[in-house]
């Protein structure tokens, strides 16, 4: 019988665009076609994004991302001033970044082993990488002891990833480096997870509602959808850089419809790029087009651009191209957290 460390040996390495200039490279697909042309247009409409200065961004990251190597390179726009705010899954944020944060990691695996001998080593898979599901376990316990040592109230997604900053800070800080949550935390850049119980958090907040039946820590998801909203109503333009789809997408590109109800002609987000794998033909969320989102008066399609590509190939090109233009250098700080910092403390 093969034991884990026969498995959990080899650990994923998150690619660094920094140390790759690859501006000559994805200036030069400007003048090949199909989605070479695609993936140069967007490069240069996150460049549009980061140049303009009246433009809020917005991440939003769906799949399975930072297990499969993107981490840094989320944790290097947070850090660069590439981004305003991000909107994730759960998964993502607290089973794969909050995770390795603890001092954990990700394992190159196969989909060709047998998932029988994996779940009987509490192995988890990942198409080619492996997870241990007895550290996966410890992730759990940690969010309900932060969540035991809150307040009784509802929160929204942001509030408690905000505090899961705060946990590593009060104990020593990551054990990483490249912790996503722990530079969003530092940078005031507001993380959502509108989807927040879909994820070792929401084992976590069983855990702690169980114990604490009468007074307990809850989740507001209408809380989450105003905040994201109050983004948009303080922001004179908007762009957003969607990996994946899902119920990140749609909630980002909503926020236009309820800013338009809360006030009158709201803009529609004027950049948008999204990757994706999705085929648009299965009328599937994550495969709608951004000029469909057009239709709903979510998305101008002046700067929009769909990439089909697999995003561990198509981000680290986009976001690459932006880092080593420099355009970031000179764009001003936003800390969207602050609104919110602000808010609490008038309350």
């Amino acid at each position: 019988m093969p034991q884990k460390k026969d498995f959990l040996k080899d650990i994923v390495k998150h690619i660094d665009i920094k140390q790759h200039n690859v501006v000559q490279l994805v200036d030069s697909m400007e003048k090949m076609a199909f989605s070479a042309r695609d993936l140069n247009r967007a490069a240069q409409i996150y460049e549009r994004m980061l140049s303009d200065k009246d433009c809020t961004v917005i991440l939003t990251l769906a799949g399975s991302l930072f297990s499969a190597g993107l981490k840094k390179v989320v944790y290097d726009l947070i850090s660069n001033n590439m981004v305003d705010a991000v909107v994730s899954t759960g998964a993502i944020m607290v089973d794969q970044d909050f995770f390795e944060a603890l001092g954990f990691k990700h394992y190159l695996g196969t989909p060709f082993s047998d998932d029988n001998v994996l779940r009987e080593l509490h192995i988890d898979r990942i198409y080619d990488t492996y997870i241990d599901e007895d550290e996966l376990r410890v992730c759990d316990e940690t969010t309900a002891k932060i969540f035991d040592s809150l307040e009784p109230r509802p929160y929204s997604s942001r509030e408690l990833l905000w505090e899961f900053g705060k946990y590593l800070e009060m104990n020593g800080g990551p054990k990483v480096d490249d912790s996503v949550v722990y530079a969003a935390y530092k940078n005031n850049v507001p993380i959502f997870v509108p989807a927040f119980s879909d994820c070792s958090a929401g084992f976590g907040i069983i855990m702690h509602q169980v114990a604490h039946p009468d007074k307990h820590v809850s989740i507001d998801s209408g809380k989450d959808f105003l905040e994201l909203t109050q983004i948009k109503l303080n922001s004179k333009e908007t762009g957003i850089f969607m990996v994946g789809g899902g119920v990140p997408k749609n909630f980002t590109q909503d926020i236009v419809v309820a800013a338009d109800l809360l006030q009158e002609d709201a803009p529609m987000h004027k950049y948008a790029v999204q990757i994706t794998v999705a085929d648009v033909r299965d009328g599937a969320l994550s495969s709608s087009t951004l000029k469909e989102a057009s239709s709903w008066g979510k998305v101008e399609t002046t700067f929009e651009q769909m990439v089909y590509s697999e995003a561990t190939i198509a981000m680290p090109l986009i976001t690459g191209y932006a880092y080593n233009k420099g355009v970031w250098k000179d764009r001003k700080a936003r800390e969207c957290q602050k609104l919110f910092l602000k808010q609490s403390a008038q309350v």
